[in-house]
């Protein structure tokens, strides 16, 4: 890929990733490398032939609106707690670490968090780790087959993010299996969204212009749209819904991880269309005690890497506590106690 193309893109491409489950290292490869260049040059695309049911996909959708419609009183028995789990009121969030944009006003959304199992009893969550705990789930008499649905669903979009790992590291040169150990116990969230229409105000956004902070975003969208992504000209190219496929892209700490190789996009969300937006991101992020630093087969011989070594747990929690209104009583306690 040369310099000058980077970012040079007018719309997102739709790759098959159909390849990655034949059993066929030169399937496997195709992919790997058709997909390298998608990271490097745009660090979005559509993934078709992932495997995931549209059933599937639907039943998550359906449980997410009866959630979403649910009194507000209802909602807040499951107020979000310390360890990111659980609902997120309208207007809980503004994305002040943005680095493409000066973010003033909180998102218009609401939004309820799932994030990776942890019992109450793990060690984890004894030793008072940062985000470990179980799950917060409505009530099963006014949400009936609520938890049997997301689980089964998060299931599936980690089996296909362990696929996406694989054609990655394949795609910078190094053996399939060569990044799971950082993904032995990995930091998923589950972020079921609704964005009510929006009035047209200066600086309001659905979502502000961001990029995503972990390593991989799947994104299932309903077909209203409004997603975007900014091109190097300058301009935000549409990302409309295409039935059965996922919007893939890069976050930050894969950009980071290839030394600036991939590119984490900035992208924002303008629901203007008069009509109710629900989107069900799943963010697949390596363990939160991994030391993160450029991989070798991304770092030019006889230079430097771009960014420091950071132990991924620090990263995260930095933007987290800086990002969400609920968070930051939390953190200016921990910072004088």
């Amino acid at each position: 890929m040369s310099a000058d193309a980077r970012g040079d893109f007018s719309q997102i491409p739709i790759l098959d990733v159909s390849g990655l489950y034949a059993g066929d290292d030169a399937a496997v490869l195709k992919v790997a490398e058709t997909l390298r260049g998608y990271l490097e040059n745009i660090g979005f695309l559509y993934v078709a032939g992932h495997g995931v049911s549209r059933a599937d996909v639907e039943a998550v959708r359906s449980m997410s609106k009866a959630f979403f419609a649910l009194p507000d009183e209802e909602k807040l028995k499951l107020k979000i707690d310390k360890n990111f789990r659980g609902f997120l009121p309208f207007a809980g969030s503004t994305i002040v670490t943005s680095s493409v944009a000066k973010v003033s006003k909180p998102n218009q959304s609401e939004s309820i968090f799932f994030m990776h199992e942890v019992a109450a009893d793990d060690p984890d969550v004894l030793a008072g780790k940062p985000l470990q705990g179980p799950n917060q789930w409505p009530d099963e008499t006014a949400l009936p087959g609520f938890r049997a649905t997301i689980e089964r669903y998060v299931e599936e979009m980690s089996a296909l993010a362990r696929k996406m790992v694989h054609a990655i590291s394949i795609s910078i040169g190094m053996p399939a299996d060569s990044m799971d150990r950082y993904f032995d116990k990995p930091t998923t969230f589950l972020r079921l969204l609704h964005y009510p229409t929006q009035p047209a105000e200066e600086g309001l956004f659905g979502s502000a212009p961001h990029t995503d902070y972990g390593y991989i975003t799947l994104l299932a969208q309903d077909d209203v749209g409004g997603l975007e992504v900014k091109n190097k000209a300058g301009e935000w190219i549409a990302a409309p819904p295409i039935p059965d496929t996922f919007v893939m892209n890069v976050g930050d700490i894969l950009a980071r991880w290839s030394n600036d190789r991939f590119v984490s996009t900035p992208h924002r969300v303008i629901n203007r269309s008069g009509r109710e937006r629900y989107s069900q991101p799943f963010f697949f992020d390596p363990s939160m005690d991994e030391m993160i630093e450029a991989l070798p087969t991304c770092v030019p011989a006889g230079a430097e890497p771009k960014y420091a070594p950071v132990l991924y747990r620090d990263y995260l929690m930095e933007r987290i506590d800086k990002n969400y209104h609920y968070r930051k009583g939390a953190a200016a306690a921990a910072a004088t106690s």
